[in-house]
């Protein structure tokens, strides 16, 4: 780790080495320096490199020289330098005040036309060349009122009519805590300085382009995504930022707006440091919170915060002397950060390694400003470039992984809670399903034995009301398995003619108003089979009958399955479900296919239900692309239709054998049941009873193994749930074991896939609790005759 620590020590020494250009006059490599106000560049080749006019200047204190002569006392002064550190008779001078510089420069021989690189200087100036104005930055005057401050970085071409220039500099500060010349002038080719004007501004504009936008589109994240409060401050961060590099760099902003008030743009420009370092902190503490001092970080935030109501509150001639304990405050801040990041990757945090290089490259940029600001060194654009490039580009990879990895966790968490739903629903369905096969079983068991007329008409609205229940219970669990996309369609040989009668029969017998007639109307020449899946075309219809007698208290509910086309092999059918019911608003029609929803959703509505039924038709329809469709009129009813396409299947002509009830249909089977419900096992005995079956019953899986005879029991009805050994640990046994006894499924759940888990261990055949006593008979008589 020592040793480490000491590779990045050397790394981040040598770089900062190689990233700034002294500006020390000691260096021996030094460019040519004015003496006693003149600077001697006869020998200076101009085409190939700018001239810092660096060196003794005259300078003239409290005095705005005239440019065509100057007179009266002077001093030399080194260039630039700021007032703080100027003597004047010997004495320090105040950093308000107004002054001129004089210097004469003697040039070499050459065409080219030469130019004058000018930066702000804390102050306003008017710059002469020759006694001509060349520049001006704002008015410089001799007291605050007459002194209009302003800020800008200038290129500005100068007109040679001989062999020397002499440049006259008036400046005046009575609005910054800092004032006379901060940085140098520069001589040389006009084009040279022009391009190397354009490269920097062009730095600027394109870091300042991608940071704004970089900070629209973290925020934009955090507002239509997770409230992230990382992705929020590190947006504003950005944005604050961003005024940074075009408003104070190099000062880009207000060279394209030069009427910009100077007062407004240093505000902004102090105001968008602070709330930029405290938008960081407290993006560093919600990034990593768990290895980030909460209270410590708060404090810092706080800090920054004052110092940027100060800053709004205050005149530039005192927010302005904030500058300086900032500084170090912010390399403390940076310090800290490294230092929360290092604990991050030791403790494997999201994108931590991304977060401490960035870390360092911030700390690179800040020594090199703070090395600038302080007139030591001038970091080279290209290193600050890639610098803030890098530090960008790793803290919104940091965030990009940050979001990734939110977005896996919320995907496993809603896989988990679907999966948890899904075992919910499994759980809900066998708990109220297995008390209702014992209702249900019991009802039909009791009439069976003609029970009285008023006993009849109980017994009629009890299997009514459970059979009620069953199917809101398989309405929820079929919805469930279509939003999964699981739902599964198996093609067979369909009578549509047999559904239709069937539904509009078993609806009739059900229902209790006489005021409802209703109408079955079909095609006389319809196919006798067709390839469908009957199921899944039974349960649309019926969802849609039972809708229309829902919401019908008088007239008609119509079921009609009319040919719209044909060939030899396919028909097209429309089947249409009409009523005289309330019927349905236009503004609420397709209010009514969406789930758990009814036009009237009050809560004094007329009409139960769960409001899946329409919904569940609409999908499998939609699954198979097919379009339900509505018309309605209130007052006066409402259609529900589709047209579906089937396969015609060619006739099979099968010679019927005269056949004769038996009364006792199993006389002699003997069965094994394994069932742990004492009520389920009652009904079931009853109805083998009745078939005239034999049977024995197992309380679970291990007591079924155990007195299981092969050559005695001819067929096992086999619970799923059960305690000591399930149904599907008992069938495993079984199988390993050889036998091949037929095993049929009695089970509550229909959970998804649960046909291919049964299946998938060697079961014969599922009958679903509740279970129809025909349904059931005629199962075991396909496995026992």
């Amino acid at each position: 780790m020592n040793r480490n620590r000491k590779i990045l020590l050397f790394f981040l020494v040598n770089l900062l080495l190689y990233t700034t250009k002294c500006n020390a006059d000691t260096t021996p490599f030094s460019q040519p320096a004015a003496t006693s106000g003149i600077l001697d560049l006869r020998k200076t080749d101009l085409d190939r490199s700018s001239i810092p006019l660096r060196g003794e200047w005259k300078f003239f204190w409290n005095s705005l020289q005239n440019p065509a002569r100057t007179t009266g006392y002077f001093e030399y002064s080194i260039f630039p330098k700021l007032w703080s550190n100027t003597l004047w008779k010997n004495k320090s001078i105040p950093s308000q005040g107004f002054a001129t510089y004089e210097l004469k420069i003697l040039l070499p021989k050459s065409n080219e036309q030469l130019a004058l690189k000018l930066p702000e200087v804390y102050c306003s100036y008017n710059l002469f060349v020759n006694s001509k104005l060349v520049a001006k930055n704002g008015r410089p005057g001799t007291t605050k009122e007459t002194t209009v401050p302003y800020w800008s970085d200038q290129v500005k071409p100068i007109l040679i009519s001989n062999d020397t220039l002499n440049i006259v500099l008036q400046i005046s500060n009575f609005h910054h805590l800092k004032g006379g010349a901060s940085k140098e002038i520069k001589i040389g080719l006009l084009t040279n300085l022009q391009a190397d004007s354009d490269v920097d501004r062009a730095i600027d504009y394109f870091l300042t382009g991608c940071i704004f936008m970089g900070g629209f589109f973290f925020l934009g994240l955090y507002l239509f995504g997770r409230h992230d409060k990382s992705i929020l401050y590190f947006s504003l961060f950005c944005l604050f930022y961003s005024y940074r590099i075009l408003g104070s760099r190099q000062y880009t902003l207000q060279s394209m707006f030069p009427d910009l008030s100077w007062t407004f743009t240093i505000h902004c420009e102090y105001l968008s440091l602070f709330m930029a370092v405290a938008m960081f902190t407290l993006y560093t503490r919600y990034l990593y919170p768990e290895d980030a001092p909460q209270r410590a970080l708060s404090v810092m935030t706080g800090v920054c915060l004052a110092f940027a109501l100060i800053t709004v509150i205050t005149p530039p001639i005192l927010f302005t002397r904030l500058i300086d304990p900032f500084i170090f405050i912010v390399i403390a801040y940076i310090a800290f950060a490294v230092i929360i990041y290092w604990k991050a990757v030791k403790n494997k945090r999201v994108g931590a390694n991304y977060a401490l290089v960035s870390t360092f490259a911030i700390f690179i940029i800040i020594i090199c400003v703070i090395l600038e600001y302080y007139g030591i060194a001038t970091p080279f654009d290209i290193v600050m470039f890639l610098g803030y490039l890098i530090f960008f580009f790793c803290q919104s990879l940091i965030l990009t992984f940050k979001f990734a990895y939110t977005l896996k966790k919320a995907k496993e968490a809603a896989e988990l809670g679907l999966k948890v739903k899904s075992e919910f629903l499994s759980t809900m369905s066998h708990e109220i399903r297995t008390p209702l096969n014992s209702v249900i079983g019991m009802t039909h068991l009791m009439m069976k034995d003609v029970p009285r007329p008023d006993q009849k008409e109980h017994l009629d609205v009890l299997l009514f009301s459970a059979n009620n229940l069953l199917t809101i219970v398989n309405d929820v669990l079929d919805f469930s398995t279509i939003e999964e996309g699981k739902i599964s369609f198996n093609p067979g040989p369909m009578d549509v003619t047999s559904i239709a009668r069937n539904i509009i029969s078993g609806y009739k017998a059900a229902a209790n108003n006489v005021a409802v007639n209703f109408i079955l109307d079909l095609d006389n020449n319809l196919p006798s089979q067709v390839s469908g899946d009957s199921t899944r075309t039974s349960q649309i219809i019926s969802n849609l009958v039972h809708n229309a007698i829902k919401f019908t208290s008088a007239g008609h509910v119509k079921l009609s399955v009319k040919e719209v086309s044909r060939n030899e092999e396919e028909i097209t059918l429309k089947i249409l479900v009409e009523d005289t019911g309330i019927g349905i608003p236009l503004d609420k029609q397709k209010m009514v296919f969406e789930r758990f929803t009814q036009a009237d959703s009050s809560s004094s509505r007329n009409f139960s239900g769960t409001g899946l039924g329409l919904a569940i038709s609409k999908r499998i329809l939609e699954l198979q692309g097919i379009e339900l469709y509505l018309e309605s009129e209130p007052g006066k009813g409402s259609v529900f239709y589709f047209t579906q396409t089937f396969p015609i299947l060619k006739e099979k002509i099968i010679a019927v054998q005269p056949q004769t009830e038996r009364k006792f249909p199993l006389e002699n089977v003997k069965i094994l049941i394994v069932e742990d419900n004492p009520m389920n096992v009652l009904v079931l005995k009853n109805f083998l009873k009745r078939w005239g079956a034999v049977s024995e019953v197992a309380q679970n899986g291990k007591e079924a193994l155990e007195i299981l005879d092969s050559s005695k029991h001819q067929i096992i009805l086999m619970d799923m749930h059960m305690p000591v050994m399930d149904g599907y640990e008992a069938t495993k046994q079984l199988r390993s074991k050889g036998e091949t006894i037929p095993v049929i499924a009695l089970t509550a759940s229909v959970a998804l896939n649960v046909d291919e888990k049964i299946y998938g261990i060697g079961i014969n055949d599922i009958v679903v609790k509740p279970f129809v006593p025909e349904e059931l008979l005629n199962m075991i008589l396909k496995y026992v005759r």
